[in-house]
This record gives C-alpha cells, structure tokens and sequence, in this order.
C-alpha cells in the first residue's frame, strides 16, 4: 500500500478530515479511528498506519519506509518531524546480518513527539506512554556501521514510560530510557540504562540525581501538559 499513499494524500488533501481518513483508508489500508487526525499537509508512507482516539500527525511531517506506524490513544506527532526507515523487501544487503529487524515506530498512550526532530526507525523504536519527545532537534538513531565486521548494523531503541527527553539529545541503537526518567538538553544516550526515577546527562549520558516521586509529571493521567 506504500505506494499507493503518494497519490492518496495528494488526491484526498483538498477533502474535509472526514472524508479525507475515508479516502486514506479505502485507498492505503490504513487503520484510522474516526476521532484522531493527520494534517491535510503530512504525507505517511508507511505499509501500515494504526491510529487511535485522540492521535494525531501535524503538517509538514514525513514517514517513510516504516512496516508500521501505530500512534495509540491521545498520541502525538507534530509538526516538522522527519521519521524514515530503511525498509524490508530490498534488495539491497545491507542488514543481512540483522533479518529480525522491525522498521517500525510505536508512539504508546498519551506519549508525544514534539516538532523538527529527525527519527530512524530501521529498527523499532517505542516511546512509552505518557512521554515526551520534547524541544527540538534531537535525533534517534538505531542503524549505523559496524566498524569491525564493516557492515550495516541496526539495533531498537526504547523510551520508558513517564519519561522525558530534552532538546537535542541524540539516542543511539540499543539504548533505553528507564521508565519515569529525564534525558537533559544535549545528552548522548548510546547504551541500556537501567535505574528508573533518575535524571540523565552528559555525554555519554549518566545519572545525576533521583527524581522527586512528588513530581506530578511522573504520575499524570494525561499526555498533554498546559
């Protein structure tokens, strides 16, 4: 159905939302509930696009390449977002030494990624529910070259739940973020942390003091914040 999405938004953009999701449904298959919504100007070309109540897409934002796409309930991605996979089915060889990857993008409950921030999903990457992506112009990077074996290489990348990530942070493949955690401005994530409730920093990112658990960001039950 990818390549049938070019065409499907440039022909439904002019509709109103409701016939527009119609449209992108007959056309692409995609999976879209009737509450969420994608900008008349993002374009989404992924073979698989699952959307829940509430999600959203905002203009001037690409995916491409992705096997999936699925924003759950109330998940956001804004505006100016660049989100690319190398995709399954090439015949290309690079990652023959990776056949389990997956080249998708898994936006959990109420979990956000702001604007102009550039995200590789050659293999999987999850932002945990109730998260924030924030600021601008960090990067995720799960692919890069294996300088021993050199080769092609691509490992996931997990951001926990109730977490927060800084601007410009750069997030390496095979990193995690613990759940109820801060990534501070300019950090490098390259490795699995382990402790949850811990702000993070530096290059490479380490921990530099606990969360207070009386800070209401990491327990609230709403993805937005005023």
């Amino acid at each position: 159905m990818r390549k049938l999405a070019i065409p499907a938004f440039v022909f439904a953009a002019p509709l109103p939302w409701r016939l527009r999701r119609l449209v992108l449904q007959a056309l692409c298959g995609f999976a879209i509930d009737k509450r969420a919504f994608i900008s008349r100007f993002a374009l989404v070309l992924a073979s698989r696009l699952e959307m829940g109540p509430g999600s959203s897409i905002g203009p001037f934002t690409v995916c491409k390449g992705l096997e999936l796409l699925r924003l759950e309930e109330h998940a956001l991605i804004g505006p100016f977002n660049w989100i690319t996979a190398f995709p399954l089915g090439t015949r290309s060889r690079h990652f023959e030494l990776d056949p389990g990857r997956k080249p998708q993008l898994i936006v959990e409950r109420h979990a956000a990624i702001t604007n102009r921030h550039i995200v590789d999903c050659t293999d999987e990457v999850t932002i945990g529910a109730f998260s924030t992506f924030a600021g601008f112009r960090s990067q995720i990077l799960t692919h890069s070259i294996d300088l021993k074996e050199s080769r092609q290489r691509c490992k996931p990348v997990r951001i926990g739940r109730h977490c927060f990530v800084g601007t410009g942070c750069v997030l390496l493949g095979g990193s995690a973020l613990p759940d109820c955690s801060v990534l501070g401005a300019h950090s490098l994530l390259a490795t699995r942390l382990e402790m949850p409730g811990y702000v993070y920093g530096g290059i490479p990112a380490k921990p530099i003091k606990p969360i207070d658990p009386e800070d209401k960001y990491f327990s609230r039950e709403t993805g937005y914040v005023l």
